[in-house]
């Protein structure tokens, strides 16, 4: 599903005007990503929870290439856990 995919579904099933649920699904993901940037978790009842992880620095080495080893330097990352009513339907 896409996001103007969504729009579309928000607005036929809530009745709203194509715009009115573009706002509203950008006003969503706007307050998730506000919250991840503070480094709040983001938890939706009955969907999962988004939170923020971090990964530690690690040395790559190209598949035979043992000269260009890289170093790939710790970073954040957003991780999502599946919520037990999603888990349930989806597995």
């Amino acid at each position: 599903m896409t996001k103007s995919q969504l729009i579309n579904i928000i607005a036929k099933k809530a009745h709203l005007t194509k715009k009115a649920s573009e706002e509203a699904v950008e006003t969503l993901f706007e307050e998730i990503t506000r919250s991840l940037k503070k480094g709040d978790k983001v938890v939706i009842s009955g969907f999962g929870t988004f939170y923020l992880g971090r990964v530690k620095d690690k040395q790559v080495v190209p598949f035979g290439k043992e000269e260009q080893r890289q170093v790939i330097k710790s970073h954040k990352v957003v991780n999502f856990r599946v919520g037990k009513p999603l888990k349930r339907v989806v597995w």
